[in-house]
């Protein structure tokens, strides 16, 4: 089977020779995987099956402020930190919860964007290949708000929230149905609503103000054929059945820590398929490579009966992971054959 055929069969809930696997780094980590392995490209002849770009506001570095960005959006975004990647909203642009939001979403560079999927579809070889929008709802909003005022605003301005989520809704369609003019296979959504227990802003509030928005975005990318994939990190438990009736295909990230990963392969297994799986906050971080390669084929036995899963880190890997665990990781999901028949180490 080619790797794209294998994830395929995993969206369709079909066993298949080997279980599709995939991994990606933080740009610190890759640094540190490369500096280990002593190989830029290292990934290339790793079999993994994904492949995807994924679009959130192209960050431009400020001249006058090291580590400081602003994205598409007029956000500015601060690396000083731990988190390189994408960093911290330094100040909300509408900081006052009460404040009439005046804003008017960019314009596209439409030229870089095809160009960005010209590539993506020119480099996929027989993987699967998607294009991903990032901070596509939930998150665009606090980014321009800060968190806290989008959740008061939730309970104290509903009506001004669903038109800001209405305005970027509209503006992803216009994203999406860019992207499906492409040879892609899939569209992934980047948005987290979960925390390490339960939701952000609770069930009822990601129903009003969320899932409607979700919907018609997956409606448009099931329009064309394509599949939905959606990433959040955290307990997102309670609206698995919204997003499964929403047309959701695969979702991202499954934390062993949050889920019982049985429980929730037994109940939504046929209707799911899930992405992850090997945790990046507790077991690449802390175990020993023995250690991650037991636990790496205990998780896969459970999740690749009746297909339905992509095994991966839960979350790009973050630079506080030993390469180490990395390659005890990728040494299961190359030797399938052997680690998941008879179980050893």
């Amino acid at each position: 089977m080619t790797r794209k055929e294998r994830v395929l069969a995993a969206l369709n809930h079909q066993e298949t020779d080997i279980v599709p696997y995939f991994a990606e780094f933080t740009e610190q980590e890759a640094e540190n995987m490369a500096a280990y392995l002593g190989e830029e490209d290292f990934e290339k002849n790793w079999g993994l099956h994904l492949h995807y770009i994924q679009y959130w506001g192209w960050p431009t570095e400020r001249e006058d402020k090291p580590e400081h960005f602003i994205d598409d959006f007029g956000v500015e975004w601060n690396r000083s930190g731990a988190d390189k990647d994408i960093g911290m909203v330094d100040t909300p642009m509408f900081p006052d919860p009460e404040e009439d939001i005046q804003y008017t979403f960019p314009t596209v560079d439409e030229a870089r964007l095809r160009a960005e999927y010209q590539h993506l579809v020119e480099t996929k070889e027989d993987k699967f290949c998607m294009a991903g929008f990032g901070f596509s709802m939930f998150e665009r909003s606090w980014s321009l708000m800060g968190m806290e005022n989008v959740l008061m605003r939730m309970l104290m301005d509903p009506e001004s929230l669903e038109e800001l989520y209405d305005q970027i809704c509209e503006y992803n369609l216009h994203l999406i149905d860019i992207a499906l003019e492409y040879d892609i296979d899939g569209v992934y959504f980047g948005d987290d609503w979960g925390q390490q227990k339960g939701m952000i802003m609770g069930p009822d509030h990601w129903r009003q103000f969320i899932k409607p928005r979700m919907k018609r975005m997956y409606d448009r990318v099931h329009s064309k054929g394509k599949y939905v994939f959606q990433h959040s990190c955290g307990d997102c438990s309670e609206i698995l059945g919204d997003l499964v009736e929403i047309g959701l295909n695969c979702y991202q990230t499954f934390q062993p820590e949050i889920y019982d990963i049985e429980a929730v392969k037994r109940d939504y297994g046929d209707k799911l398929t899930f992405w992850g799986g090997i945790s990046t906050q507790q077991l690449l971080v802390q175990a020993s490579p023995e250690e991650v390669q037991a636990e790496t084929v205990r998780i896969m036995k459970i999740m690749k009966n009746g297909g339905g899963y992509i095994a991966a880190p839960t979350h790009a890997v973050a630079f506080d992971v030993p390469p180490e665990n990395i390659m005890a990781m990728l040494q299961v999901f190359q030797n399938q054959e052997k680690y998941l028949t008879d179980g050893s180490v």
